[in-house]
Formats: structure tokens, C-alpha cells, sequence
């Protein structure tokens, strides 16, 4: 819908609404008509050529009302008419009637133009004349990249936009933890992609093959079967899978932590292990339940191992039986010390802080095999238990390997070499840096490598050369549990509460929209209220 048809269809809607108002309050009409045209445009501007509900176009309107009471009656026509405006409990009480007009404007304006809107034709569908850019993963790089893109071609950009990914949500990975330790319930962790995107298509799918010479990519999609999309320009974003090398009994037995059912899984069977030890007779089969080990040192891993230690510790009351008993925590981790991307102080600050409470650190250390019952280190060292989560190694998704028979190296500008129309962004590629090295795969890099690739192919489709993608990094913050974290931030050291706080404002601040920080911050509140929920959401007997 063109501007000039939005303004005019608000003008349009704002006028029932408006006679209504005035034939009930009887305002001078003129000053009146001029008010109702300027609510009924801005209406149309806010709601444009969206689609909305009866419910939400309701909503939309009865708070343009609210606003036009607030901003009008209560603040600009006193300031207009020479009077100091006042948001006192009288002044508002005295202007009530106003109110109760004003809301009954917007609800009805709001109303009328979805009333109004429904009779306009469908969007056109896009000529496939028009180059076709396919973006396939929903994780950070992948959303970032459709986002980009789809605010490009509101503005001009001629091209035809298409995400497809297994999942119909972004899922914000940094607070998978907060899902497994029940600090965070799963729903708030993920955002639906379609909400953002206003002219990009969406794909609910899973990619299964590329083929780079026809430019088509297959993807099985429910009860469609394959379908098969063409493209001019591709962008794989398909993230990473986890790696087990390959270790007897480790993928069968390990819990990884890469999604959302990932992490219910693992906080179910934390849960399930406290539920059994609490009935359980023989006290080495409770000490195996009672057991908990994490393998991986980096900053999942830590941050894993801390949050599973608080959610048993602050639950372990509920089970009576259990009282007197020590609940046991393994971290086993390749490297000398912890949290390498750390430097050495923060890292040995990390250490510190987690063997103080109890927690096990094997050091040099890796899994070499699992089982139901146990797993074995590398050094002979066996460690009896029922529970190991898995955050040791990953490697691209499989898709990549189908396409490159190798790791996906990509160019600066994120192009692969030797395949014209193929980027790469992510967990999946390695993107070079101009230090030598390549781009770590963390969530700011991904947003912005997603960002960056999203110009260059505007820029290639608008015959100009794509750019380097740059970008120094803002600094890392893991948490150690116990309202305690350690980090860099603008290439100064911070640690304990401090940190903790900065941690959480600044996942906070990254969630993808208001409600979900709404959300979230209401999940963090209350942990500090209330003990975190033992419920279980979901049975698993692969362990019992």
C-alpha cells in the first residue's frame, strides 16, 4: 500500500468514529474535523498495509485514542490556549469525559480501517524476474541476514527474499542455560521469525541438499515433500552440530546442549536424577544419580556446570531423603584451565570461584567413552553417573559438508571461492580476519556477519563490490553461578557481582523484542523470590 493510500484510508476510518464522538460531546467542528483527520492519518501510518485482527487493529486504535487524551488534552491544548499543562489525579478526573471520547474514537477508527483494508487485493506476487535471495538457517546470522534484507527492499531494493529454516523461531542460545537450570522458561528464549519480516518470504523447512550449478535448493517440508527453490544468491547460516569424535557410548548417552528441547531434555533428566535418589535404597546407585558432570570448559560449559550446581542446590529441600547428602560436580575440560577465551586471571578467577563451592575440575582431562552408567577419562579415571552434558565439540552442520566435502572457507566479504552466488556466514563458515586468524563463532558476531553479508548482496545485485566484513568485538561475559560472573568489556577486566549484573542486562538488552525482555526479566525476578521449578515437563526414561 503506497503512503498517500495509507493517509487516506486512516482519514477515511478516523470518520465515523469521529462524527460519533461529536455528535455525543458536540466539540467546535471545525478544530474538531482538522483533530480527527490528523488521528485518522497517524493511524494509517501506524498500521500501514499490515495485517491485523479485529483484536489487534482494536488495540492499535484504542491506544492511538489514549495517546491523542494524553498528548492533546492533558499537554498541547493547554500549552496552545496559555495554561501550564497539569497531569494531576484532578486534572485527569476532570477531563474523563475526553477520555472515554478519545477511546472511543481510536477503537472504532481501528475497527474501520481493518474493515476498510480487507477490500484491498492481496500483495502482488514477485516476479521471478526479480533475482531471488534464499537465506538458509533462522539462527542469529541467518535472522540478521532476511532483516537486512527485507528493510532493504521496503526501500527500494528489487529482489525477492526467502528464509527457510527448521524452525519457525529465533532462538536467543545464550540463555539456553537459564532453560536447562529453570531460571528461564523455554518459550521466552525464542522469538517467531515471520513477526519481523514485512516482505521477505518464510520457508518452514529443512534444507537437504544444494545443488550450486542449477542454483536450486531442496528442502523437505511436511507433507509437501521436497520442494525445490531456485536462487540467484544463497546464503548458508546453518550454524554448527554437536561433535562426539566419535567416543563409544558418548552420543548415545551424553546430553548435548544446541537447542531448545536440548536443554528441557537435560533439566528433565536432572530433575528425573533427584526424583530416583530420593527413592532409592542403594547408596551407590543414589551417589551415580546424585552425580553431574560437564564436559567442556568453555564458556557453555562453565556456565552450565555453575547453573546445574545452584538449580540442585536450591531444590534439593524438596527431597527429604536427600538431606545430608552431597551432591557431586564434574567439570572435565581438554585445556589447562578454563574459559581460554578468558585471560589468564579471569580464567584462574573462574577456577577459583567454582572449586570454592565444591565443584570438580579435571583439567588436561577428555572424555574417551560413556555409558549408562558411568564414563571414562582419557587418564583411566572412571566417574560413576547418570547424567553428562555435552558441550565439548562441535562441527558444521552436515549440510556444509554436502556442499564443500570439507570446512566451508569463505572470503572477507563472505563469499565462497569458486561458487558465485554462495555465501557463508556463521558458526558454519570461517570467516577470516585481518589479524590472520578467523572470526570466533559467538552470537554479536553472528548478528553482524548476517548484517554485513546482507549488504554485500544488495551491493552485488546493485552492480558494486561487496566489502571486508570488520568487527573487533565488544567483549565477553560468562556467568559462574551464584550471582557471580567475570568478563571483558571494552578491554576492561570486571568480576564477581558487578559482572553478574552487566551479564544479565546485556542478554536482557539482546533479546529480540520487548515482550521477551518483559518476560525474561519477570523469570528473574522471581528466581530471586521463589525456588525454580521442579515440574517436569516432559518423561524421559533413556536413563532409568
Amino acid at each position: 500500500m503506497t503512503l498517500l493510500r495509507r493517509l487516506l484510508f486512516g482519514i477515511i476510518a478516523g470518520l465515523p468514529g469521529g462524527a460519533i464522538v461529536a455528535v455525543v460531546t458536540n466539540p467546535p467542528w471545525m478544530p474538531w474535523a482538522a483533530h480527527t483527520v490528523v488521528l485518522g492519518a497517524v493511524l494509517g501510518l501506524l498500521i500501514g498495509d499490515h495485517r491485523q485482527s479485529n483484536g489487534s487493529a482494536f488495540s492499535v486504535g484504542l491506544l492511538i485514542g489514549l495517546l491523542d487524551w494524553v498528548t492533546w488534552t492533558l499537554s498541547l491544548a493547554p500549552a496552545l490556549g496559555g495554561r501550564t499543562p497539569s497531569w494531576t489525579i484532578e486534572t485527569a478526573v476532570s477531563r474523563f469525559p475526553e477520555l472515554v471520547g478519545a477511546a472511543l474514537f481510536g477503537a472504532i477508527a481501528g475497527l474501520t480501517y481493518h474493515a476498510l483494508s480487507a477490500w484491498l487485493p492481496p500483495r502482488p506476487a514477485p516476479q521471478r524476474a526479480k533475482p531471488h535471495v534464499v537465506i538458509v538457517g533462522g539462527g542469529f546470522g541467518g535472522v540478521g541476514a532476511v532483516r537486512e534484507l527485507d528493510r532493504r527492499v521496503g526501500r527500494g531494493l528489487d529482489a525477492h527474499v526467502t528464509l527457510i529454516s527448521d524452525s519457525n523461531s529465533l532462538l536467543f542460545t545464550p540463555l539456553l542455560v537459564g532453560v536447562a537450570s529453570s531460571t528461564v522458561e523455554a518459550r521466552h528464549v525464542s522469538a517467531p521469525v515471520r513477526v519481523g519480516l514485512n516482505h521477505a518470504s518464510f520457508l518452514h523447512g529443512r534444507v537437504v541438499s544444494i545443488d550450486t550449478q542449477t542454483r536450486h535448493a531442496y528442502v523437505s517440508a511436511g507433507k509437501e515433500g521436497m520442494v525445490r527453490v531456485p536462487y540467484d544468491e544463497l546464503v548458508l547460516a546453518v550454524g554448527a552440530v554437536p561433535h562426539f569424535f566419535d567416543l563409544p557410548g558418548v552420543g548415545e548417552h551424553a546430553y548435548p546442549m544446541k537447542s531448545l528441547d536440548d536443554a528441557t531434555r537435560l533439566r528433565n533428566q536432572v530433575l528425573s536424577a533427584l526424583e530416583r535418589a530420593d527413592l532409592e535404597p542403594d547408596p551407590a546407585e543414589q551417589r551415580r544419580l546424585l552425580t553431574f558432570v560437564v564436559a567442556g570448559g568453555g564458556f557453555a560449559g562453565t556456565e552450565l556446570v555453575a547453573e546445574l550446581f545452584d538449580l540442585v542446590h536450591d531444590v534439593l529441600h524438596f527431597y527429604p531423603r536427600l538431606h545430608g547428602l552431597r551432591p557431586r560436580f564434574v567439570i572435565v575440560h581438554a585445556g589447562e584451565r578454563l574459559l581460554p577465551e578468558l585471560s589468564p586471571k579471569l580464567g584462574s578467577y573462574a577456577q577459583r570461584k567454582l572449586a570454592h563451592r565444591g565443584i570438580e575440575l579435571r583439567l588436561g582431562r577428555r572424555v574417551a567413552k560413556a555409558t549408562a552408567e558411568d564414563i571414562t577419562l582419557d587418564s583411566g579415571e572412571t566417574i560413576t553417573t547418570r547424567t553428562l552434558a555435552w558441550t565439548a565439540g562441535n562441527r558444521p552442520n552436515p549440510l556444509v559438508q554436502q556442499v564443500m566435502q570439507g570446512p566451508l572457507a569463505v572470503d572477507p566479504t563472505m563469499q565462497v571461492p569458486g561458487m558465485p552466488g554462495l555465501w557463508a556466514l556463521g558458526d558454519c563458515a570461517r570467516i577470516p580476519d585481518p589479524a590472520g586468524g578467523v572470526y570466533p563463532p559467538t552470537a554479536q558476531h553472528a548478528i553482524r556477519e548476517g548484517k554485513a553479508a546482507a549488504r554485500n548482496i544488495a551491493a552485488v545485485l546493485g552492480g558494486r563490490r561487496p566489502v571486508p566484513f570488520r568487527f573487533g568485538g565488544l567483549g565477553v561475559l560468562v556467568s559462574l553461578g551464584h550471582r557471580t560472573a567475570a568478563g571483558e568489556i571494552g578491554g576492561r577486566q570486571v568480576s564477581g557481582f558487578l559482572a553478574w549484573v552487566l551479564w544479565r542486562s546485556v542478554y536482557l538488552s539482546k533479546l529480540p523484542s520487548v515482550e521477551k525482555r518483559l518476560r525474561v526479566l519477570a523469570d528473574w525476578t522471581l528466581d530471586l523470590v521463589f525456588p525454580r521449578d521442579i515440574a517436569l515437563s516432559t518423561k524421559d526414561d533413556r536413563h532409568a
